[in-house]
């Protein structure tokens, strides 16, 4: 009996293993020690930034960083509707309102060029998410907060390794914001990190993650923070992946290819691409159905589930969102059709580190003898 095969597996090395048990024998295991300080430098320095904030995951790191811009009641944030509702979350809970963007066809990532359309006297800052592993083109968002003094907000959870015109993701705006959940490239199971160019916002960021404890008072507090904080125990890990982070990073590449050398000629299939500005680290393969094929993405899935292959949904967009409608939020006459059909439509295949090739060649079958099937019951 075929196993069913996962969307996500981890690969766990021995150094990884050797600096959890350093860990545990030294007591060290809680939210001090040097692994904490080791993880942020290394991330920050790969990533081309000077300062990094370890904490608890990528939800929170975009909190603290919405945080450091210090919205006013009415202060809007561009972001695309195609993506996590902890980017929208985080620019409610500071205070800001979201404004959307609708996607890029291409590469799913936001639509550039509906950006300065969007772009009020009370825009504050622009949003950019990288999706599945591809970067947003961000020459024409760096023009355009060059042009209106508008801060970037970079959310590169899921791009660790990308690059945008020669330049790492996560190095390409004022603040930005990582998770490190146990599906992506690098991981310590829960865990994210906010780096930026500015020494003061590093320093509220720290302060933010752990209930902002005054240096000179411990227990006077003039702001309310909030525990955020990362472990020692899981810098560990995510110290020791950052080591190899080059070598992942050309495993799902590698898988990549494969998986698009199987689905290339499958009619009715969306693949990934990658434009050549970018370097694709291809988190997650995803696929976009053809309406034509008579089935969404739903009834797809259960189809590939009943022959051992796990699939996730793509995100819903932000203006469908009933949490943001009752405050609301994101309520537009306006269409997101991109998004929306992205939504309808989009899955994404079993992605793990831990894939084989006689893995992906099965799941590839299992996906095209799918696809040539009459149309399924919506």
């Amino acid at each position: 009996m075929r196993r069913t095969i996962p969307v996500c597996e981890p690969l766990v090395e021995a150094a990884e293993i050797s600096n959890v048990l350093e860990c545990m024998k030294t007591g060290w295991i809680s939210s001090a020690g040097h692994y904490l300080e080791e993880f942020e430098s290394r991330w920050a320095a790969y990533c081309g930034m000077p300062h990094g904030i370890a904490v608890s995951n990528g939800t929170v790191a975009l909190e603290v960083a919405v945080r450091c811009l210090d919205l006013e009641p009415g202060d809007e944030v561009i972001l695309p509707a195609f993506t996590i509702i902890s980017c929208a979350q985080a620019i409610v809970y500071g205070g800001g309102i979201p404004v959307l963007v609708d996607s890029d066809p291409r590469t799913w990532t936001m639509d550039v060029g509906q950006i300065e359309s969007r772009v009020t006297d009370r825009t504050r800052a622009i949003m950019p998410v990288h999706i599945f592993g591809h970067p947003v083109n961000m020459a024409p968002v760096w023009e355009l907060a060059r042009k209106h003094g508008l801060r970037i907000v970079e959310d590169a959870a899921e791009a660790h390794g990308a690059e945008c015109h020669g330049r790492r993701c996560g190095g390409l705006g004022d603040i930005s914001c990582f998770s490190f959940y146990a599906n992506k490239i690098v991981t310590t199971g829960e865990g994210g990190m906010v780096l930026t160019r500015s020494e003061a916002w590093a320093e509220r960021s720290r302060s933010l993650r752990n209930l902002c404890f005054r240096s000179d008072r411990r227990f006077l507090h003039t702001e309310l923070g909030h525990n955020y904080r990362l472990t020692n125990l899981q810098a560990a890990i995510g110290a020791a992946q950052v080591e190899r982070i080059e070598a992942l990073v050309e495993i799902k590449r590698a898988m990549a290819q494969r998986y698009t050398d199987g689905l290339r000629d499958c009619p009715g299939l969306t693949l990934p691409v990658e434009e050549s500005w970018a370097r694709n680290v291809y988190w997650m393969y995803g696929l976009v159905l053809d309406e034509s094929l008579g089935f969404n993405a739903r009834a797809f899935a259960d189809r590939l589930r009943e022959r051992g292959v796990e699939t996730r949904p793509f995100f819903l967009p932000m203006n469908v969102q009933p949490a943001l409608h009752d405050l609301g939020l994101c309520k537009s006459a306006e269409p997101f059709p991109v998004a929306e059909r992205l939504g309808e439509y989009g899955l994404y295949l079993p992605s793990g580190l831990g894939l084989t090739e006689e893995e992906i060649a099965y799941v590839c079958e299992v996906v095209r003898s799918e696809v040539a099937r009459a149309p399924l019951t919506r």
